[in-house]
């Protein structure tokens, strides 16, 4: 299948990302023809997931402009508390939330999209860990594998990559 063909993704990255919320969504959009773009705070930086994999940044945050780009996939592990701190990614998130394009968040993920203020009135799931943070940010959370809310596209922890993936995809298809 080759649907998403013409596709453009950015995959945020920062040290200590989940390394399958990372490259599980990206291998996936990948595998439907879409083009996915790490980005990190440094390009050519080789990031470190919490389990050892690597991912090298291909593009700098600040090189990055929303509007050439589809969807942006938020990985978890403990990369989205570096991740929120930086202006552009907030940019890019909320300039993707105003442009109604996927936002795919996993785990702690949705941590981002409450430092980019996005979340008041929408349905969400994440790792339970951060229920109570999202809630406080306004989301309305569901203990659900995969919880999908117009182009907000979030999931709960690696063994919901599958639904993810799928969801994700669907919803870059839908654009």
């Amino acid at each position: 299948m080759v649907r998403l063909t013409g596709k453009r993704i950015i995959a945020l990255v920062d040290e200590e990302f989940e390394d399958l919320e990372l490259w599980y969504p990206v291998h996936r959009v990948r595998e439907e023809g879409a083009e996915v773009h790490l980005a990190g705070e440094k390009k050519g930086k080789v990031y470190i997931g919490k389990y050892g994999v690597p991912a090298e940044a291909e593009y700098s945050f600040d090189e990055l402009d929303s509007s050439q780009y589809d969807g942006i996939l938020v990985p978890g592990g403990w990369a989205p508390d570096k991740l929120r701190r930086y202006p552009k990614v907030l940019e890019l998130v909320k300039d993707m939330h105003a442009d109604r394009k996927p936002i795919g968040q996993i785990c702690h993920a949705g941590w981002v999209l409450i430092s980019a203020k996005i979340l008041d009135g929408v349905t969400v799931t994440s790792t339970p860990g951060i229920r109570d943070d999202m809630e406080n940010a306004g989301a309305i959370w569901k203990d659900e594998a995969v919880v999908v809310d117009g182009h907000i596209i979030s999931a709960r922890r690696p063994p919901d990559l599958p639904p993810y993936g799928k969801a994700f995809c669907d919803a870059l298809a839908e654009k």
